[in-house]
């Protein structure tokens, strides 16, 4: 198999193949056709008299279509085929694929055409750890078309295959004996069906319509968002990218009526996240609020109502991850859903203030009181263990949940400065940030929307006292910033790591320290050129290419700048922007969940995270949320402010028709921050403007 892998996906479907279209995956490999966290293709290779095909290019159509050129094998280095094939793939709960084999010769030809076809039916859990099938598996023909099927119990899924034109079908796939005349072609049309029972058997919709209704759908949403024109053209197409990339993302769960939110990432996270969810919704507030209603109506419906300690489940947390697969479904696996995350829960709240405060919705506000009453609720209820007032965690599935329920979510990102891992429960210190601004933010509402004064009163005395001790027991005073987490002994897990910069966003830090926070961020141990490291250089678990001690995290940074800017620091928040905004470049718009922390000057590239998730739904949202900070935009009241701090190398910036509480607004600005390699700011100015559509 190729290692170059194509993918085309929508919302929680997708196919990833080879670069000739071709599936043959291993039980570890995360190729083949998926829907619902199951594998409904693991094998899916095309042969002509019996041999492989060869890659010419591939064309990335759309999100949900791509075309493969291929050619037979010549056994020389130049290409001089009497054949070529074309492979157009489109999916929509499966895929249909178009398979045309051009004849180039002056004479007719005889060819023997086989798609070689299977299915593991793994769930996606078992795809990573390399687990054992536990049912039995059936393939059979049906009326012209070939069935594979997997039960266990009461679980069944099954694959139907088909084709347009005759095939001789057997249970390892279709042939096809056919004769093409000079100069000629010969089509055939390849249907692949996933089928779950109780989802209406995901069924492919008519052929000419979905292609259609596909495209009317990208271009309404492409339409609804605001336009952007920039002197510097990678900008442009990194903004396309993201929007069209964020549009791939959308999943539509059963609970959403219709309406979709962002699945979190290809492949292994192409379901609901509260998290991740959550920040893609704060990513993309400014171009598509639909996506914030969405996820807050969703994650609200599964908020969690009782004590099960093997979802980690409390009334009032927000889940954490919900799938459909095998595992769950005979709870092998805690996810239906699973609420081990200490973070969405504040982070709702959050949410769905910031939604109101764009767009001034205060029907969802008044509609969702009683999640966003418990979700506050939960903070001090359920998430201070230790009875200090400080958010804590400390898993109660012991077998299967999450260790690190924070953001940073591997085993060892957490750690003292000497690498030692500290025991549990665990208190980091963004979960106090966020606490912080979901108290003060569900003060507002009680207060504005929710006509509750006394309970405004009493969160504001929360926040403040929480604040207060916040900034004496988290601050490490040798060095001026803020511990990484406090330990069970309340002592201070001390690595420098780049959840300061969330801190400075949650708004928690004293403005006293700001400036201190701010030359860590800044300094060569976190800031690298293209982007704030995950753990400082120096620390004993750093490692450039450590998955969160060390490498450069897109979305982190986009919520670090909007940090940098909320106490005052325009040009670092630039210089941050610049930084990933230029490695988007090298990864042709798409920025990737992670890339390598090494110093810009090592590199003149950033480095690739070999295991990232691409696309990734917040790191598709961080150019949304970098324009944002570099523009300056923030909703007062009716009106949008704009106080642009843009990179010099951007030039002049055009943001038009920003939908919000004030209808359609337009945003200008001209770059004035100059970037020394990438490194630091050097002057600050901006003009700006904004003007009512």
């Amino acid at each position: 198999m190729s290692d170059e892998l194509v993918k085309v996906l929508d919302g929680n479907t997708f196919v990833v193949s080879d670069d000739c279209g071709d599936i043959e995956a291993s039980p570890t490999d995360p190729t083949g056709l998926f829907a619902y966290d199951t594998r409904f293709l693991s094998k899916w290779v095309l042969t002509i008299d019996g041999e492989r095909l060869n890659a010419l290019s591939v064309d990335d159509l759309q999100y949900f279509e791509t075309r493969f050129f291929l050619v037979p094998g010549t056994g020389t280095v130049y290409v001089d085929a009497r054949l070529s094939v074309i492979r157009q793939r489109d999916v929509a709960n499966g895929f249909h694929e178009v398979l045309t084999i051009l004849n180039h010769g002056e004479e007719p030809v005889k060819l023997r055409v086989r798609i070689d076809a299977a299915s593991d039916f793994a769930d996606l859990f078992e795809v990573k750890d390399a687990l054992e099938k536990k049912g039995s598996y059936v393939a059979r023909v049906e009326k012209g078309a070939l069935r594979l099927g997997y039960d266990r119990e009461t679980y069944k899924r099954s694959t139907l295959i088909s084709s347009s034109a005759r095939a001789r079908v057997d249970e390892s796939g279709l042939a096809f004996q056919i004769t093409i005349p000079a100069h000629g072609e010969w089509t055939t049309e390849l249907d692949v069906v996933a089928q779950i029972p109780g989802f209406g058997g995901l069924e492919v919709p008519p052929k000419r319509s979905r292609r259609r209704t596909m495209e009317a759908n990208l271009d309404r949403w492409l339409g609804g968002a605001p336009r952007m024109e920039c002197d510097w053209e990678p900008l442009k197409r990194t903004y396309g990218r993201s929007l069209v990339d964020l549009a791939a993302l959308r999943f539509a769960p059963p609970v959403a009526g219709g309406r979709s939110l962002p699945a979190a990432g290809l492949p292994w996270f192409m379901t609901m996240f509260g998290r991740d969810s959550i920040f893609t919704s704060l990513q993309a507030l400014p171009f598509t609020p639909e996506l914030a209603a969405t996820t807050l109506r969703a994650l609200g419906e599964w908020q969690g109502t009782r004590l099960d300690d093997f979802r980690d489940e409390d009334p009032g947390r927000i889940l954490h991850e919900l799938r459909y697969g095998e595992l769950t479904a005979f709870e092998e696996r805690p996810h239906s859903p699973y609420y081990g995350c200490a973070d969405a829960t504040p982070l709702y709240v959050v949410l769905l203030d910031e939604y109101e405060r764009w767009t001034g919705d205060r029907k969802l506000v008044r509609d969702l009181e009683y999640e966003a009453r418990s979700a506050l609720a939960w903070i001090d209820e359920y998430a201070d263990l230790q009875g200090n007032g400080y958010v804590w965690y400390e898993r109660r599935n012991e077998e299967t949940g999450l260790e690190n329920q924070c953001w940073k979510d591997s085993w060892d990102s957490i750690s003292y400065r000497d690498g030692r891992l500290p025991d549990f429960p665990r208190a980091t210190c963004e979960l106090q940030g966020y606490a912080y601004d979901a108290k003060l933010r569900g003060a507002r509402l009680a207060r504005l929307v929710w006509k509750d004064p006394e309970l405004a009163d009493q969160l504001e005395r929360q926040a403040a006292d929480l604040k207060r001790r916040f900034n004496r027991d988290f601050w490490v005073e040798d060095d001026e910033y803020f511990a990484l987490a406090l330990d069970v002994e309340g002592k201070q897990v001390d690595a420098l790591a780049s959840n300061n910069g969330h801190l400075l966003w949650s708004g928690i830090v004293d403005k006293s320290k700001a400036k201190a926070v701010v030359r860590h961020l800044m300094g060569p141990r976190l800031f690298t050129g293209w982007g704030v490291r995950t753990l400082a250089e120096g620390e004993a678990r750093f490692n450039p290419i450590g998955y969160h001690v060390g490498t450069v995290w897109p979305f982190d940074n986009s919520f670090i700048a909007w940090g940098l800017r909320r106490y005052g620091f325009k040009d670092e928040a630039a210089t941050i922007a610049a930084g990933i905004l230029d490695a988007a470049e090298f990864f042709q718009g798409r920025l990737p969940e992670a890339f390598g922390g090494y110093e810009r000057q090592q590199t003149k590239y950033p480095v690739q995270y070999p295991t990232a998730c691409s696309p990734q739904a917040w790191s598709t949202g961080t150019p949304l949320l970098l324009l944002r900070a570099m523009l300056g935009l923030e909703p007062l009241g009716e009106h949008l402010v704009v106080d642009p701090a843009l990179p010099a190398s951007i030039g002049r910036l055009e943001l038009l028709d920003i939908p919000g509480r004030w209808g359609r607004v337009d945003a200008f600005g001209r770059g004035r921050v100059e970037v020394d390699g990438g490194q630091r700011p050097r002057a600050r100015a901006a003009n700006s403007a904004a003007r009512r559509g």
